[in-house]
């Protein structure tokens, strides 16, 4: 079979330039960050994955942000009997070849520069955020609890014995729930 895997890192943005007019039997597509693999669409993927079918993936960014995810989706895919393409490098990688010591070095530094450039996009956010912060303009996210809520909380909180299931009750963290009551 042959699978397109397409992912955008949130839902306001759109997979119309990704793998367009790439044929295939069933498109993955997935709307969650590539920081890590915990991503319901590429683990059904990974799952149905037998040996001879072949991935589709727009580019390498599209697949990991984090080069050792990368590297390991590339080799399981490999050890499975599959083959992978990703469209905007032309890299291949089927096994075919064994392990292309070229393929492996352009896969591993371009993995590299794709972690590099979230790390820069996450270290820009922080500065951004911190001299918003200093000006007071950035005050987080707004709480879910209303004053009364919070009133509300503090009383259960010097009630509570266990404050892990008071916070499970409320669906919070437990770090949260300790900033509530201060």
């Amino acid at each position: 079979m042959i699978f397109n895997y397409v992912r955008v890192s949130t839902v306001s943005q759109n997979t119309e330039r990704q793998l367009k007019d790439v044929p295939c039997d069933r498109e993955f597509k997935e709307h969650a960050s590539g920081k890590d693999t915990n991503r319901p669409q590429l683990q059904l993927l990974l799952a149905m994955l037998r040996d001879g079918d072949h991935i589709n993936i727009h580019e390498l960014s599209r697949l990991a942000r984090n080069t050792q995810d990368l590297l390991t989706i590339v080799h399981d895919v490999v050890a499975k009997g599959a083959s992978i393409k990703f469209h905007k490098e032309n890299l291949i990688f089927d096994g075919s070849k064994g392990n292309d010591p070229f393929q492996q070095l352009m896969l591993t530094m371009l993995g590299a520069i794709s972690t590099f450039e979230r790390d820069l996009l996450l270290e820009r956010q922080r500065e951004g955020i911190a001299i918003a912060k200093s000006k007071g303009k950035y005050k987080g996210r707004t709480s879910q609890f209303s004053n009364d809520d919070i009133d509300n909380i503090k009383n259960r909180f010097a009630e509570s014995k266990n404050k892990n299931a008071l916070a499970k009750e409320l669906r919070i963290s437990r770090s949260y729930l300790y900033q509530l009551v201060a």
